[in-house]
């Protein structure tokens, strides 16, 4: 008989625990499991890659009630929905809630008052990311076996440790995707270190080559420097250090277009510091793509300049497709680039992230050595699929 396996995330937009969630449904062994997906909401660049496989289900009903907002809950006269929202919104408000807690646990702090717990019983539930759906799962999930997953430095995310030990202590196992999040989660909860395995986010080589081989990419015949960074347009991913260092660049007359796959909440933030800085033909913002593998393959150098990851799935995906990478002294970022042999690592700051991109610009003899060495590595990770279904199987 077939596992029942249940796994949740927020949605699937275009981050990295989402599309590393999509190669390990595709991956996944369907003969053995049935795999029943929960999005809380039902949206991302990533919906249409999910395997026929895979049974989405309904998100809670209450999530849905409150997400129309408080004048439908008011037309509607469904005072609990707007009583918790309002409690909601003035807490999200709330200066003294908001330096103490993260934001997904104010979120789950209310709602979690009206989300009802799901009807189904499974063999395994999986929480792909932190916030809620390891609250959801913890809390309102019957399993026989509960894993969730750990993609960030829970430490500098801002996660309030009080709140979180009781959700994480009803798990039996822990899943961080780098050594790096292992060390931050036990020294954060010394409670968790026994129910802590590494695995790390599944990584398709064969898959990303393939992808970037289709048709795509740029379109504006820009004969230049191609410059590419990908990640969501918020704080963690550092957009201010590349901008301004990108205003360097062109200090220098150096020919040059940096080039943004991603959306998020601070893009006009963004637009507003391009067009300050006289940028709008070198810095562009793309959107997000189901495929950035044909952009990633066109352009010359790769930058990655977050303040802090999980792992750095995007980087890997460069060095699967060889390219010249300079990425900012991110903690674990060790765990991939040794800097100076398969890429540089710049210091926390614009300056020094101008200083290493106009390095790798300007000196052929250093591009060719990082492209060489990396033609030596393998960054798929596809056999990691293993220790998941060892942690399914409880052994």
């Amino acid at each position: 008989m077939k596992k029942k396996i249940l796994i949740t995330i927020d949605s699937l937009t275009s981050g990295g625990a989402e599309k590393s969630l999509i190669s390990l449904l595709t991956l996944f062994d369907y003969d053995k499991y049935d795999v029943d997906l929960l999005l809380f909401y039902q949206r991302g660049l990533y919906l249409p890659l999910i395997p026929k496989e895979v049974n989405v289900i309904e998100p809670p009903g209450f999530l849905k009630r409150i997400n129309k907002g408080m004048k439908s809950n008011l037309v509607q006269g469904d005072l609990k929905a707007l009583y918790l929202r309002m409690g909601l919104s003035i807490s999200c408000r709330n200066p003294l809630m908001t330096k103490k807690y993260h934001g997904a646990q104010i979120i789950y702090k209310w709602l979690s008052k009206g989300i009802e717990n799901l009807d189904k019983e499974y063999d395994v539930a999986i929480a792909y990311s932190q916030g809620m759906p390891t609250y959801y799962v913890s809390q309102k999930v019957k399993a026989k076996r509960k894993l969730a997953w750990m993609n960030i430095d829970y430490k500098v995310a801002g996660y309030n440790k009080d709140f979180d030990i009781k959700y994480y202590n009803k798990f039996d196992k822990v899943v961080a995707v780098s050594h790096s999040c292992k060390d931050v989660l036990i020294k954060e909860i010394p409670s968790l270190e026994n129910k802590v395995e590494i695995i790390y986010d599944i990584i398709s080589s064969k898959l990303i080559e393939n992808m970037a081989n289709e048709k795509g990419g740029f379109s504006d015949e820009f004969d230049g420097i191609k410059i590419l960074t990908i990640g969501r347009l918020v704080h963690q991913k550092g957009y201010e250090m590349a901008i301004e260092a990108a205003y360097k660049l062109k200090q220098d007359k150096i020919n040059f277009k940096w080039y943004a796959i991603g959306e998020g909440k601070l893009k006009e933030k963004f637009e507003n510091m391009i067009s300050s800085l006289g940028l709008e033909n070198n810095f562009i913002f793309l959107g997000t793509f189901q495929n950035p593998y044909t952009f990633l393959k066109q352009t010359d150098i790769y930058v990655q300049p977050s303040r802090y990851e999980g792992y750095g799935l995007v980087i890997a995906e460069a060095r699967i497709l060889q390219k010249p990478i300079v990425a900012t002294d991110f903690t674990v970022v060790h765990n991939q680039i040794i800097d100076g042999k398969n890429g540089l690592i710049s210091q926390m700051n614009s300056d020094s992230l101008y200083k290493c991109v106009k390095r790798m610009i300007e000196d052929e003899n250093l591009q060719n050595y990082v492209c060489e060495n990396l033609k030596k590595e393998s960054p798929g990770t596809e056999e990691e699929i293993f220790k998941i279904y060892k942690l399914i199987e409880g052994k």
